[in-house]
């Protein structure tokens, strides 16, 4: 068969398998379809499908066909990515700059400390920290995929939850958009590369000085010509920062951050992100899941998972609930926002691919994270919505 039959093959199974399995599982309730397109991602790697099927696997997901899954996947992403930079709202953060800087502060920094912890323990095991990685990149790296959120699939959940444009999920927007920008910066400086830091400070520059240049550009042309000039203003960014040694994705948030959803209607930008979401992002899911490794072995790789997971999970809660005191919230206000703030999905794992790309991480501990923030993700609505219904009065308040 041709390579363009075969490839065709695995997209037929990319988007028919997640779907059945979604639709017939009934399974919305605890895992989205974006959840279930992961998990599906990872049955199609080579730790599961490769290991029962490998004379299959190597047909259909030989090297031309993953390079070209890969092309679909890491522009999808970086779509994905501008879009959810262009949707930070910082000013609703600066109006409420107290409440919003004590919560996103202790929301991801104890579960990032818990997090830092488990990576202390891994390096005294061989096989976890990356060959290109010092320890401190490899500590940071795994302490900030326990505390991210994902702001784009919390966007999700909380619409599935009816509560996205409630006072709450206002709130919880707000929080996590500040720990979005937190999450970037730490990956920046995870990423400098000392021995080419003229490169990087040079990007990082010349985008300061584009930057105001484009904004002018964008608030001079109409809205049809925006979709069109913000488009080429993320390739450009995301070639400037990959050429000087940051990640595509870093250039892809910074195109996005730098931008005002003001700019756009946004219906238009929610109806973009759902398009991208149904019809380009199962392939990164499952080339995600093509990188995934159980070469430790499953039991180990299962255990490193659980540890982060309780870590994630303990270290948000603990943040969000001492929040809750020094705030003033009412009780269990702080456990609800916190398994909110659990939701990682897609967000960690671009983090962890980048962590991957660059040697920090090795394919087990990639494999490790990846199980967590899918266990993190499918926790948060069976445990949310019977919450929501005892605290209704809670959903309304607006600080």
């Amino acid at each position: 068969m041709s390579t363009t039959e075969i490839f065709l093959i695995a997209m037929l199974i990319i988007f028919t398998v997640p779907y059945l399995i979604w639709r017939l599982g009934r399974t919305d309730h605890f895992a989205p379809l974006v959840v279930v397109q992961i998990i599906t991602g990872i049955l199609l790697g080579p730790g599961i499908l490769g290991a029962l099927l490998p004379g299959y696997y190597s047909f259909v997901f030989n090297p031309a066909v993953i390079q070209s899954l890969n092309g679909i996947a890491w522009w999808a992403v970086m779509i994905f990515v501008w879009i959810a930079g262009i949707e930070l709202d910082l000013r609703q953060a600066w109006e409420h700059r107290r409440e919003s800087g004590i919560t996103a502060g202790l929301a991801l920094g104890l579960p990032l400390a818990a997090g830092c912890a488990v990576g202390l323990g891994l390096l005294a095991f061989p096989g976890w920290m990356g060959p290109g990685a010092q320890q401190w990149q490899f500590v940071l790296g795994v302490g900030m995929s326990c505390a991210v959120t994902a702001l784009p699939i919390l966007i999700l959940l909380m619409e599935k939850l009816e509560i996205l444009r409630q006072p709450i999920g206002q709130r919880i927007l707000r929080y996590a958009s500040l720990d979005d920008i937190a999450i970037w910066g730490v990956l920046a400086l995870i990423l400098m590369d000392w021995e080419r830091v003229g490169k990087q400070l040079g990007f990082l520059l010349a985008f300061g000085g584009v930057t105001l240049a484009f904004r002018r550009l964008m608030q001079a042309i109409p809205e049809p010509d925006r979709w069109f000039a913000g488009l080429i203003w993320l390739a450009l960014c995301g070639l400037g920062a990959d050429w000087s040694g940051l990640h595509f994705m870093v250039g892809a948030f910074l195109a996005g951050a730098v931008m005002d959803s003001h700019w756009f209607n946004q219906k238009h930008m929610d109806l973009l992100r759902h398009h991208v979401l149904l019809v380009a992002m199962p392939v990164f899911f499952l080339s995600t899941g093509l990188r995934t490794n159980w070469g430790m072995g499953g039991a180990a790789v299962f255990g490193v998972a659980a540890l982060l997971l309780v870590a994630s999970v303990a270290g948000k809660l603990a943040g969000t609930g001492l929040a809750g005191r020094i705030l003033r919230w009412q009780p269990g206000e702080g456990s609800l926002i916190g398994w909110l703030l659990q939701t990682k999905a897609l967000i960690m794992i671009i983090f962890a691919n980048v962590l991957l790309d660059k040697r920090i991480i090795t394919s087990e501990t990639f494999t490790a994270l990846l199980l967590m923030a899918v266990a993190s993700t499918m926790l948060t609505v069976p445990i949310v919505a019977p919450r929501l219904a005892r605290m209704a009065e809670v959903i309304y308040r607006a600080k």
